[in-house]
């Protein structure tokens, strides 16, 4: 008696396919946006470090006050790279499955794979911006190495977790209602003074302190800092209140991501 063949593929097969689907959707988006001509997808980090180096330097040349004696070129770089990190990812993921619904003829490619492409290309970008400034200004004397590199990376990846599974909440919200991408954009706005970029806790009274804690992306910014400038930083943050709120955040996501997928129909 012959022995049946599973048709299922083995995990590493599936994850063969899904890095593949992945690999083509960060190409199709990265020359749909940056296309080929002039410096194509280097515009992929360029573009965040001309922004931030802009902020920086006005920053700087108004001497702003931002409650600490930390280096205003560090503080600069270290707030608003964080901005771009979690303002932006909500940015690309709002409309994006509108704007991909042929692709969802593709039995392989899921409802996720669409958001977690633009995610992806959100992450490196706002990463290598932040690494190459980094590396320029420590070259250049204006910024000191690190004091604990594996905070920096710590705090850069909670606020890059905290922002993705907003961006994905958001994004598949987007596809119910026109409503998100219209309230987005002003929130976010309102939400940058209170991220974190432009002050320290300590800085702050104790009842504003409590208020701000409140505010998921401002503990990954006090820890990015604490490993930037060590106790030169007091930093107020509470990885008890901020990672059960991202994992809360991120198990609506995927519900609501499961939702649209069964809803949605391909053009």
């Amino acid at each position: 008696m012959e022995r049946e063949v599973s048709s299922q593929p083995s995990l590493r097969e599936s994850g063969r396919v899904q890095i593949r689907i992945l690999s083509a959707l960060l190409i199709r988006e990265m020359l749909t946006r940056y296309g080929r001509h002039n410096i194509g997808f280097l515009w992929l980090f360029v573009e965040p470090m001309i922004f931030t180096l802009g902020v920086t330097a006005l920053w700087t040349a108004t001497k702003s006050v931002h409650g600490s004696d930390l280096p205003i070129v560090a503080f600069a770089l270290t707030g608003y790279s964080s901005v771009l990190l979690w303002r932006n990812m909500p940015g690309r993921c709002i409309g994006a499955l509108w704007n991909n619904l042929a692709l969802m003829y593709h039995r392989n490619i899921k409802v996720l794979d669409i958001y977690v492409a633009r995610l992806l290309l959100e992450f490196g970008g706002a990463t290598i911006s932040f690494t190459t400034l980094s590396i320029v200004f420590i070259s250049l004397g204006w910024l000191s190495p690190p004091e604990d590199f594996m905070e920096v990376v710590a705090g850069w990846l909670l606020i890059a977790w905290f922002g993705s599974v907003l961006a994905i909440t958001l994004g598949a919200l987007s596809h119910e209602s026109e409503l998100v991408d219209k309230l987005w954009h002003p929130a976010s706005y309102l939400i940058f003074p209170l991220s974190g970029a432009a002050f320290m806790v300590d800085a702050l009274p104790p009842i504003a302190q409590e208020i701000v804690l409140y505010i998921p992306m401002v503990h990954g910014v006090e820890i990015v800092r604490e490993g930037y400038f060590g106790s030169r930083a007091h930093a107020h943050y509470d990885l008890g209140y901020v990672i059960p709120f991202t994992l809360i955040l991120s198990f609506i996501a995927m519900m609501l991501v499961r939702s649209v997928a069964r809803r949605v129909v391909p053009e």
